[in-house]
């Protein structure tokens, strides 16, 4: 049997990628892991006020079904029979809130993008009803700090400040959701028996979660005053969540729901206790795989869900950190200083330097996230001499992601006690292969980069297609023989690793206390008790500006 055949009888999956900047569908082929076709429409964002930001839900719901349309005909056009397509997937900005009328199937208001802060002076108002205004009060329920980032001060500035939610409610006709579920619900029939659910990645993102009990926690929505009528229910991440009810795909089952980078880390296959993926954007944005255990840590990551495949299946939990620069300082050095022409011709200067020489650049433009939360560092440049140019800077910067994403990695082995073996990554920078080298070379283990790109994307899918009652998707990484992978290998020793990487962190010391019109962190490394706040408002743009940057990711 020919290729060609194979591939028009193999099951396919579709994979709805919706994110902040754009919406995407994809299809893969189940068996192989094969990315097939796909479309992409760019989302429009609102910004009525400073500090605000939403997207209209209608567009968003529009963007999906023109995806969707766009992509089969694209397939129909390579002779591929969209009956093929068995199951569709879900990936989806996580925190962005939306209100909409279960009578009307109408938005009561646009949503609330995760990175929108209007809700500072509601987070201060909740901290003053919270012993000691300790922002780490729900912690070891959420796994999370009080904070402008999620729903759940989201959804209850629009209760304060929005008359027709606050009637809808009082009647019953409010749903809430984050837009994994107003896609869902719209998607299985709307206000014609739609299907009103998220999954445990998403509602682990809200604040009004208990990640112990997986269900919606009485005392979280009694102290927010959020009425649980109003929350979706709550499923795995993968079954069947209902039927498509229009469109060219009309009967085919949604099955799978993840948050992107809960996705993500499905999609790079990071199923066992320690693993660890990172993406490469304007930041870097880690998940690393702590299995069935909850850890919380005490070394600026977050605790959340990774995902729960299967009704039956166990729940499991990752930690989350991020850096706020990786591709911002090459974009820096490019529009700001003017060394290089191109983003990609970073590659080729380091390439030519094979070293910083001596030169070390910390680039703490935004002060510096973990494992410091130092909002009074700033960018440095340190160790030049007369003999330093412009390609040593280059290969200083790349350097310089990689010693941040050490002190990452650093964080996570100090919280789960699980040393990482390797790193898988993706992301933007990913195609630069000095930094890649550059990287296994600072953390003394292999890096291993996919060339499947669509991490997101293909993690929804397989959720999806390897659900019960569709069953068309093995986990078994070894069974998708498309994904091939290009592995790094430390090429230094330990010890000149361990000399440069101290080196780095004197640098860091020296970044720090510039900034005195804001309070330091007193040393607290943790991520609870030193600027939790500041660090979600800066993170959040960080990864909205990176969103395009970091291929497969959501955001």
């Amino acid at each position: 049997m020919a290729a060609s055949d194979r591939m028009v009888l193999a099951p396919l999956v579709g994979s709805i990628d919706q994110g902040t900047s754009s919406t995407r569908f994809l299809v893969f082929n189940a068996k192989t892991a094969e990315l097939l076709s796909h479309h992409q429409v760019e989302i429009q964002q609102k910004f009525p006020r400073e500090g605000w930001v939403e997207q209209d839900p209608k567009e968003i719901l529009k963007s999906v079904h023109e995806c969707v349309e766009r992509t089969c005909e694209k397939l129909q056009q390579l002779n591929i029979p969209i009956t093929n397509i068995k199951a569709i997937g879900v990936s989806n900005q996580r925190e962005t809130t939306v209100v909409w009328d279960k009578t009307t199937g109408e938005p009561l208001y646009n949503a609330i993008v995760w990175l929108d802060l209007r809700t500072q002076s509601t987070v201060e108002r909740l901290l003053k009803r919270i012993p000691g205004k300790n922002k780490t009060f729900f912690k070891f329920k959420t796994g999370l700090p009080l904070s402008t980032y999620f729903s759940a001060v989201k959804l209850r500035w629009l209760l304060d400040n929005v008359e027709e939610i606050k009637h809808a409610v009082d009647e019953g006709r409010a749903m809430f959701g984050t837009i994994d579920s107003w896609l869902i619900w719209s998607l299985t029939g709307g206000k014609n028996g739609g299907v009103h659910c998220t999954d445990v990645t998403n509602a682990s993102r809200t604040m009004l979660f208990n990640i112990h009990s997986l269900e919606w926690d009485p005392e979280l929505c009694q102290f927010f005053d959020i009425p649980m009528e109003i929350l979706p229910k709550v499923r795995s991440s993968s079954e069947i969540y209902g039927l498509m009810k229009s469109g060219a795909l009309t009967g085919v089952p949604i099955s799978g729901c993840l948050g992107d980078q809960s996705a993500a880390l499905v999609g790079q296959m990071c199923f066992q206790d320690g693993q660890a993926k990172n993406t490469y954007g304007t930041g870097c944005f880690l998940l690393c795989n702590t299995g069935q255990k909850s850890v919380f840590s005490e070394h600026g990551l977050l605790t959340t869900i990774a995902y729960k495949l299967g009704r039956d299946k166990p729940v499991c939990y990752a930690l989350e950190g991020s850096v706020a620069i990786a591709g911002a300082v090459v974009r820096w050095l490019r529009d700001n200083l003017g060394i290089l022409k191109s983003s990609q011709e970073i590659e080729k200067l380091a390439a030519e330097a094979g070293t910083s020489y001596g030169c070390y650049f910390v680039p703490a433009f935004s002060g510096l996230y973990a494992p410091y939360w130092e909002p009074s560092a700033r960018g440095i440049i340190c160790g030049l001499t007369q003999f330093t140019n412009k390609n040593h800077i280059a290969f200083a910067a790349l350097e310089a992601v990689c010693f941040q994403t050490r002190e990452l990695l650093d964080a996570v082995n100090k919280d789960c006690g699980i040393p990482l073996s390797q790193l898988q990554v993706d992301g933007g920078m990913t195609n630069n292969k000095v930094l890649m080298q550059l990287q296994s070379d600072i953390l003394c283990i292999p890096v291993v980069k996919p060339s499947m790109p669509e991490t997101t994307a293909l993690g929804a899918a397989m959720a999806a297609g390897a659900a019960e009652g569709v069953g068309i998707w093995s986990l078994n990484p070894g069974d998708l023989t498309a994904v091939t992978c290009e592995r790094f290998e430390p090429q230094i020793n330990p010890e000149e690793s361990e000399f440069r990487y101290a080196r780095w962190k004197k640098a860091v010391m020296k970044s720090m206390g510039w900034e005195t019109s804001e309070s330091p962190s007193n040393g607290d490394p943790s991520i609870f008790s030193s600027l939790p706040l500041g660090f979600f408002i800066m993170s959040s743009m960080i990864m909205f500006i990176g969103a395009k940057y970091a291929s497969g990711s959501g955001k």
